[in-house]
């Protein structure tokens, strides 16, 4: 149903979903800190996780829970029944072979049927399993985080979706007297049991009584953060982090309450994002999964658009780059909008800002087709807070704020630097690090805060009803030479938001310099189609191209003008030739950069953006006038400016 926003958010028309309120109480200390809470009460949860598997297998036991093409083909539907049935059946299989906190089951697999099947297995019988990042296995070479958890867990079961796949990764990393279970192919390395036999076991009373003792401490799986300081840490997220989460979103947004829910979701199940929040959602509401085999990357996007024609979602989720790559398909696709926009009810993002040209154009297509616009939302959240623990729930809020804190959660604003670090207490917050009481101590303050490291502002502080702000990671700022902190992930932002389409990520530098400057890791693809080269040309000659210089030159001039002091004022730029490395640890399993560590293994890279090295780009504005032309290196941008040009 279409509405009038309320008063005082916009002119534009919304198909506004019912939201919760949101309203926020606060509580100012003379230390300086800020006690933050939502007024609305956190609303009665389950004890279990699959409590709610149990109800939707008795209540539509033939709906789907999850589904995955076949192959690319056909549709494979896993019913709510089939999945309890399975859940019985392999959670007794679990039992059998005595596995415990002590001894989990680990997950080696992309996101797919039998991953479900055993998730929900081990949840009903309460034993912990980890998902682990396929990049540990699939990308890295040396195989160091997969060994790192793999000797932090000690598993009793390790499952592998394709043995021919995983097989060297499990040789370098599982010891050889753990046992593989496979969803295909054989290993000569380990005793070998096949998927199919896991679910072929015959449930005893023992299922019954392991489901029964499940209560909502009992840990239900460990997530691994992404190793950006450290090695992956694994944290505890209990059966109450996770339904305590999903009543949140229940509470945040009613509608799921009125119908069942339908997702199109590629977001991976070894992050918080897409294994707790999305195939929460679907569990928790009785809704339909649909698993996305594409990704918003080159070569991957068609299949996502493939499943969007097939199948019309009412919720959307995705990261900034894949709504990027929707708007632009839907602009030229009259089938897909009519599909995709049919009986969607929002939008949410994570995982990055969202750049407003990509918000522009969603809505622009959107009120095109529909005659009004479909709310986009975010929140913040992180693994220890499984994940919601800030959300956006008004029209007003949109890209810009995160929201306020969720029901039951306590926010703490501790001042730092400038600004003010978030912390947060409640029934979403982990206990902790398996097996690290000295990390889990350092994580919390003395009233039992969780410390997350992010920073955030009041939109308003005169009108706290309209919530939060982002303000960066307080552990990525810096100082200038001059003493200037410096916000890296509102600057990073703002950075990201100009580039399209051939800024692929940024890291900003600047620490005790006199200026602020950007190593660019250029996303090729673009770059290839503004300079109208071949898909398969050479880095040095798309770097080289004279239309990419002139991108360069008109992004770091653009930057430049909009900075309104030296902390948000960028005055060069240099091209990164090399991708960052997952082995080195500058790309997280999520696939963000790590920018600590970028700067680290690039200190070169970073010496020669502020010697003015030839391939340095500065804003004209910037260039001082004794500057002289130079020729740079093949692959590498002129010192000097080109003329402006106006990507196509």
């Amino acid at each position: 149903m279409a509405a009038r926003p309320p008063s005082g958010t916009s002119a534009f028309r919304w198909r506004e979903p019912q939201l919760g309120q949101g309203r926020v109480d606060i509580e100012e200390r003379a230390d300086g800190s800020i006690l933050v809470r939502n007024v609305e009460p956190l609303s009665d949860y389950p004890s279990r996780v699959t409590e709610r598997l149990v109800e939707w297998a008795a209540r539509a036991p033939d709906r789907s829970f999850m589904a995955r093409r076949v192959a690319g083909g056909a549709w494979r539907h896993l019913t709510f029944a089939q999945t309890l049935e399975a859940a019985r059946r392999i959670g007794q299989a679990l039992l059998d072979r005595g596995l415990s906190e002590s001894r989990p089951l680990v997950i080696l697999s992309e996101n797919d049927l039998e991953h479900a099947q055993l998730a929900a297995a081990a949840l009903h019988v309460g034993i912990p399993y980890a998902a682990v990042s396929p990049p540990y296995s699939l990308v890295s070479k040396d195989f160091a985080k997969l060994r790192h958890i793999v000797a932090l867990l000690t598993p009793g079961l390790v499952y592998a979706s394709d043995a021919s796949r995983y097989g060297q990764a499990i040789a370098a990393a599982v010891p050889p007297d753990v046992e593989v279970a496979v969803g295909a192919g054989t290993l000569d390395t380990h005793r070998c049991t096949a998927f199919r036999t896991l679910a072929d076991t015959t449930p005893t009373a023992m299922v019954d009584a392991a489901h029964a003792a499940v209560g909502p401490d009992t840990i239900a799986k460990f997530l691994f953060t992404s190793g950006s300081t450290q090695a992956p840490k694994g944290v505890v997220n209990t059966h109450r982090m996770m339904n305590s989460n999903q009543q949140v979103i229940r509470q945040a947004f009613p509608f799921l309450a009125d119908e069942p829910p339908v997702l199109v979701d590629w977001l991976p199940w070894n992050h918080t994002f897409g294994g707790n929040h999305n195939v929460g959602i679907a569990l928790y509401n009785g809704g339909t999964l649909y698993i996305d085999d594409g990704k918003p990357v080159p070569g991957l996007m068609d299949q996502t658009l493939r499943n969007l024609r097939e199948i019309a979602p009412t919720i959307y989720f995705n990261v900034p780059r894949g709504f990027e790559e929707i708007a632009h398909a839907l602009a030229s696709d009259a089938p897909l909008r009519a599909r995709f926009f049919s009986r969607l009810r929002l939008m949410f993002f994570a995982g990055a800002g969202m750049p407003r040209p990509v918000a522009e154009a969603m809505y622009a297509v959107c009120e095109a087709h529909c005659g009004e616009r479909v709310g986009i939302f975010t929140g913040l959240g992180m693994t220890e807070t499984a994940p919601w623990a800030v959300g956006a729930v008004r029209m007003s809020e949109l890209q810009t704020a995160i929201g306020r804190p969720a029901p039951g959660v306590t926010m703490k604003l501790v001042p730092s630097d400038g600004k003010h670090e978030v912390r947060y207490r409640g029934p979403g917050v982990t206990p902790g690090y398996w097996r690290a009481p000295g990390l889990t101590a350092e994580a919390f303050d003395e009233e039992g805060f969780f410390r997350s490291g992010d920073a955030v502002r009041f939109v308003d502080r005169a009108q706290p009803d309209l919530g939060f702000a982002f303000d960066g990671r307080t552990a990525e700022n810096f100082k200038l030479a001059s003493g200037t902190w410096v916000a890296v992930g509102v600057l990073r932002a703002q950075a990201l938001a100009e580039g399209s389409p051939c800024v692929q990520d940024v890291v900003v530098a600047g620490h005790d310099r006199d200026a602020v400057g950007l190593l660019v890791f250029p996303r090729l693809d673009g770059c290839r189609a503004i300079a109208g080269l071949a898909a398969d040309a050479p880095v040095a000659q798309v770097l080289a191209a004279p239309a990419v210089r002139d991108f360069f030159q008109a992004y770091v001039d653009r930057l430049h003008a909009q900075g309104t002091g030296s902390a948000n004022r960028v005055v060069r730029i240099l091209l990164s030739p090399e991708p960052p490395s997952i082995d080195r640890g500058e790309v997280t399993d999520k696939g963000s950069l790590n920018q600590r560590l970028v700067l680290a293994h690039r200190a070169g890279e970073i010496e020669a953006l502020y010697a003015d090295a030839p391939g340095v780009l500065r804003a004209r504005d910037a260039v001082p006038a004794h500057a002289a032309p130079g020729p740079g290196p093949a692959g590498t941008l002129p010192s000097t400016p080109s003329p402006v040009r106006s990507p196509a």
